[in-house]
């Protein structure tokens, strides 16, 4: 009597949760897009560190290193022999000059 029980409970219950997980499924699909934002505008006159954060995607006070590989990830995907801009490439190395204090001039090339 009671093998019967437990089988239709662990039908009932195997039931719900496949009614959760498509209810679940349908509305992870019917949600709204999430896009990714980014800083609207163009560059500044003259660069700060707040700008040079940014074209490098770190904090304005990164340690030296984390700066050296944020400028060699974004240069790898902008660098003019791979396709990418010179004008691109001259703020990124600018940017990288100005949070590792190197910074000569008023700036770029352009």
């Amino acid at each position: 009597m009671t093998t019967p029980l437990i089988a239709g409970v662990a039908v009932a219950a195997a039931a719900y949760a496949g009614r959760y997980g498509i209810l679940a499924w349908q509305a992870f699909k019917a949600r709204p897009p999430t896009l990714r934002r980014f800083y609207e505008g163009g560059f500044q006159a003259t660069m700060t560190r707040r700008e040079a954060a940014l074209i490098l995607g770190v904090r304005p006070h990164t340690p030296t290193d984390k700066i050296k590989e944020a400028h060699r990830r974004v240069m790898v995907a902008n660098h003019p022999d791979a396709g990418g801009s010179h004008y691109l490439a001259s703020k990124i190395n600018e940017a990288k000059d100005m949070l590792l204090g190197k910074t000569k001039g008023n700036g770029s090339a352009f």
